[in-house]
């Protein structure tokens, strides 16, 4: 299963972005993207944790903190302004700050997960079944119409005042 020195190890605490109170549009983003292009020493080749904190409260769990937000192990942390509402910990509709902390594999060659070929395979018949069974079957259905035309004169309209 594991080679030795793969276990996965945390990271300190990242905080690359900060919420605009002033921008409805805005919020507090800790994504991989972001804290890669922040640091380009930073190499996490796999996420297999992630633990979420707002930066001023951070022995509060944040699905306590009344907010709107994504702490997700593929990604990162993502808090949308627009999705906060007033109330909660904090009395204005905009994300706190938070940080996140990554357990991270090592980049290291036996570390990294190979590629299978079952995938492409699975894929490749699961696809020929969802053809096969969404053919349609015979149509046998005619349809006899008859068409009565009817001519209607013009009519005249009068408006009075």
């Amino acid at each position: 299963c594991c080679f030795p020195g793969c276990d996965c190890v945390w990271t300190d605490w990242i905080d690359v972005s900060y919420p605009d109170s002033s921008d409805r549009n805005g919020g507090d983003y800790e994504t991989f993207e972001k804290i890669k292009k922040s640091n380009n020493s930073w190499d996490c080749v796999k996420a297999e944790n992630i633990s979420c904190r707002a930066e001023k409260f951070p022995d509060i769990p944040i699905e306590n903190l009344g907010q709107t937000v994504v702490c997700d192990v593929n990604t990162g942390l993502i808090c949308n302004n627009r999705d906060q509402q007033i109330g909660g910990i904090i009395p204005m509709p905009v994300c706190l700050n938070y940080e996140i902390s990554v357990c991270c594999i090592p980049n290291r060659p036996e570390c990294l997960p190979t590629p299978t070929l079952s995938t492409t395979t699975s894929s490749s018949s699961s696809t020929t079944s969802r053809i096969s069974t969404t053919a349609p079957t015979t149509v046998t259905s005619e349809i006899h119409s008859k068409t009565t035309t009817t001519t209607v004169p013009p009519s005249s309209s009068t408006s009075s005042s």
